[in-house]
């Protein structure tokens, strides 16, 4: 099992960034190098509990796609994506938002087993973390991005 765990200090409050995390069009947008774009389920707005989420998009070179449901909703402090289809044998998202008078802490960890046996843990440390790290760093950058701009010109 391989787990990435980052931390995202947002300066915004805890409800704001609660829902940019779990914004569909966000996501798309954060995602634009990859082009992935929400298929089936929910394909926009805020995802809520028990909704699915079909993603499409290019990653080394080929489209998968990956069906992931939200199986825990505790708004505003966490919830959790579960993969139900994809390339994975297992992939767990868990995301937790620590509220500070300051700002909010967003904290992603991520777990998840690869398929393909002992090829698939080569490719994983190879490539597939490091590649998924980057990926959720672009997506954390760009939801504190947006979140702090929307936060500060509706307080102005």
């Amino acid at each position: 099992m391989t787990i990435i765990k980052l931390s995202t200090i947002i300066n915004a409050p805890i409800t704001s960034v609660f829902d940019a995390a779990r914004n569909i069009d966000l996501h798309m947008d954060s995602a634009i190098n990859t082009n992935e774009k929400a298929i089936a389920g929910r394909t926009s707005g805020l995802i809520e509990l028990h909704e699915t989420v079909t993603w499409k998009g290019k990653h080394f070179g080929i489209y998968l796609t990956h069906q992931s449901k939200i199986t825990v909703l505790k708004y505003p402090t966490y919830f959790v994506d579960e993969m139900i289809k994809g390339r994975f044998k297992t992939f767990k998202h868990q995301h937790v938002f620590n509220d500070n008078t300051i700002h909010t802490e967003m904290i992603d960890i991520l777990e998840y087993e690869t398929s393909y046996g002992v090829f698939g843990k080569i490719l994983s440390f190879l490539a597939l973390k490091k590649h998924i790290t980057q990926f959720m760093t672009i997506r954390n950058k760009y939801i504190k991005s947006k979140t702090e701009y929307n936060y500060q010109n509706r307080n102005s």
